[in-house]
């Protein structure tokens, strides 16, 4: 099979002494010397240092007969002999040079390919190392967000099972029931409002965001006292371990909302406030006008605050500060209090956001809802008997 470069070397010293016979008789002996030593270097280069050999062979005849004697190579010329043991010399040192690059590429090559397989090998490595460490933290994400949704869903589940237990017990459909008219109303009170409330939770779960947010539902007038005192006792288990301040401003108008939505939001604002603020800390609760068609409310805390570039991020679905822990372990959370409260908010075509407290300590959390549209153009009397401020 390679016979075919020793043919090609001969052929390739032919055509190097055709070309030089075609240029005639203006070629010398050192003009000969360099084509046929390119010739060998050419062929030792793509062909090996056997066809080189050959070829040297070859050329030195060549350049004896047209070159240096024209009768033809003679054994006791030393002219010959020297072209010879030249071109010889050229083969080897030539063909020798061109296989050890050739060996080195190989080499070279074959040491790209080892580095892309390791490299490979390596990726590989760290690929399942990822899936491993992202499996795992996924499952401690799913115990967290199962602990906190059962969490959330067993409080008024609880509630409305021990309504319904007082109502079964005291026979509350008998005439003879223990329960009078107005317990056996508050108990049903409570069922109501506590399946509405969970009822509110899993939508905040489920249902996408609305598109139209400029056309809340089940709006009538209310006062924003009577929704902070909805919120409030809701709140008052959570709260039992800090101080609650109220202020609202005297001729607060009413609002024009859902009133169990909102208080659902101060409730959800409240309990954050208490999770993360520490114990015998206080809670301000203010309530001002925003403008003529709105009222901003207030919520502030004196916890560890929230860093700026955060403040939208809490709002995401199932996000949570990095390394913010409640005080109390059994109260955590999956990040679903803050985006439902927005919702929420949006829904009455209000805003919520968040702040720096007006005391250079905790987080404050603004809101602002609609006031009715009979209030737009008047005031109205002051909501809390007796002063705006007061203590809870």
């Amino acid at each position: 099979m390679r016979l075919w470069k020793y043919a090609a070397a001969v052929a390739a010293v032919g055509l190097a002494t055709l070309l030089l016979e075609l240029i005639g008789s203006s070629v010398n002996g050192v003009t000969a010397a360099q084509v046929f030593l390119l010739d060998l270097l050419l062929i030792a280069r793509f062909w090996g240092t056997r066809p080189a050999l050959v070829a040297s062979v070859a050329a030195a005849t060549a350049f004896a007969r047209y070159f240096v004697a024209p009768g033809g190579f003679a054994a006791g010329d030393p002219n010959d002999w020297t072209a010879l043991v030249s071109f010889i010399t050229i083969a080897i040192v030539g063909g020798e040079l061109a296989a050890r690059a050739e060996r080195r590429a190989a080499e070279a090559q074959a040491g790209r390919l080892e580095i892309e397989r390791l490299y490979q090998e390596l990726q590989a490595a760290f690929d399942r190392a990822s899936e491993a460490e992202g499996a795992r933290r996924n499952e401690q994400l799913k115990a967290a967000l199962l602990d906190a949704l059962t969490h959330n869903l067993r409080t008024p589940l609880t509630a409305i099972k021990a309504a319904v237990t007082a109502l079964i017990a005291a026979k509350a459909w008998t005439p003879s029931s223990a329960l009078t008219a107005d317990g056996r109303k508050e108990l049903l009170v409570v069922i109501d409002e506590e399946s509405d409330r969970l009822n509110r939770f899993i939508e905040g779960l489920s249902t996408p965001e609305r598109q139209d947010q400029t056309q809340p539902l089940h709006l009538r007038s209310i006062r924003f006292d009577d929704i902070l005192r909805a919120g409030l006792v809701r709140a008052e288990t959570v709260l039992r371990d800090h101080h609650v301040h109220v202020a609202l401003d005297a001729d607060l108008p009413p609002l024009s909302v859902d009133a169990a939505s909102v208080a659902e939001v101060v409730y959800i604002l409240l309990d954050n406030a208490s999770k993360y603020a520490p114990a015998g800390s206080a809670i301000t609760v203010t309530a001002a006008r925003h403008d003529e068609r709105a009222v901003e409310v207030c919520i502030a805390d004196e916890g560890p605050g929230i860093e700026p570039e955060l403040r939208e991020r809490v709002f995401e679905k199932f996000f949570r500060v990095p390394g913010r822990q409640p005080g109390d372990p059994r109260r955590g959370g999956i990040g679903l209090g803050l985006p439902i409260a927005r919702r929420l908010v949006e829904a009455q075509t209000g805003r919520i956001w968040i702040e720096a407290a007006a005391s250079g300590r905790g987080t404050a959390m603004h809101m602002t809802l609609p006031v009715s549209a009979d209030a737009a153009e008047s005031t109205m009397e002051a909501p809390m008997a007796g002063a705006a401020t007061g203590v809870m």
